[in-house]
């Protein structure tokens, strides 16, 4: 069986927040794979599906993040599931918004959702690491990540997760390499069009008309999210 963790904070005030997307990428798994219900268990929501042929179960700690650690354990004995089978999910402050990095082991960088896993199982079990930015100071760090994202973040967390889901059956197949690199290819920015050259090329947008574009705002449930937190017009 694999487990995939996503780490965050239970209750609607947190839903939100930065700290919690890797709750928001466990969802977009659920939702695109058609897991069973949400239920209660090993001190967690849990829900069991299948990505690649293969038993999964997606979990999400109620423990609150500094004892996620004790829900993931609970399952790993119980199901008798190695290191090797868990991908825990989880925000990274020194990565830039939207960047995503792959790795088996390590520290646990500050981050206490880690802390708490790698003191109960280990430090040989697989990452997620989802870059939410840095605020630039460590005095700012956990009002940072405690705070809701703003309504322009979905423009890049919604293809994240969009790139999450449909790429999860990788991790199932273990093909870890192979999930970063799609993950990469689906949120890097597009390269800007090369001008066309010679008499019969169109003219450059006016300043008028480049400042007058608003882009529209990002659709997906992360978006949804923020309407029904923010309210309609907001």
């Amino acid at each position: 069986m694999l487990l995939i963790v996503g780490l965050g904070n239970p209750g609607g005030q947190y839903a939100l927040n930065r700290h919690n997307i890797g709750f928001m990428a466990a969802d977009a798994i659920h939702r695109r794979h058609g897991f069973g219900p949400w239920r209660s268990r090993f001190h967690a929501d849990v829900a069991e599906g299948t990505l690649s042929g293969r038993r999964t179960l997606l979990m999400k700690p109620q423990t609150y993040m500094n004892e996620s650690g004790r829900a993931v354990a609970e399952a790993a004995r119980f199901l008798k599931i190695p290191n090797a089978d868990i991908v825990v999910m989880h925000d990274e402050l020194d990565l830039p918004p939207g960047k995503t990095r792959m790795k088996v082991g390590g520290g646990h960088g500050g981050h206490n959702g880690l802390r708490s896993i790698t003191a109960h199982l280990g430090d040989d079990y697989r990452r997620l690491r989802l870059g939410i930015g840095h605020p630039g100071a460590r005095e700012l760090v956990a009002g940072y990540v405690l705070h809701d994202f703003a309504k322009a973040d979905g423009a890049w967390v919604n293809p994240l997760l969009d790139a999450i889901a449909d790429s999860a059956n990788l991790l199932a197949d273990g093909k870890d390499s192979t999930f970063a690199n799609r993950l990469h290819r689906a949120t890097e920015p597009p390269k800007p069009a090369k001008p066309e050259a010679g008499p019969d090329a169109p003219p450059p947008p006016s300043a008028k008309a480049t400042s007058s574009s608003e882009p529209k705002p990002a659709d997906g449930p992360f978006a949804a999210g923020l309407k029904r937190l923010f309210g309609k017009g907001d």
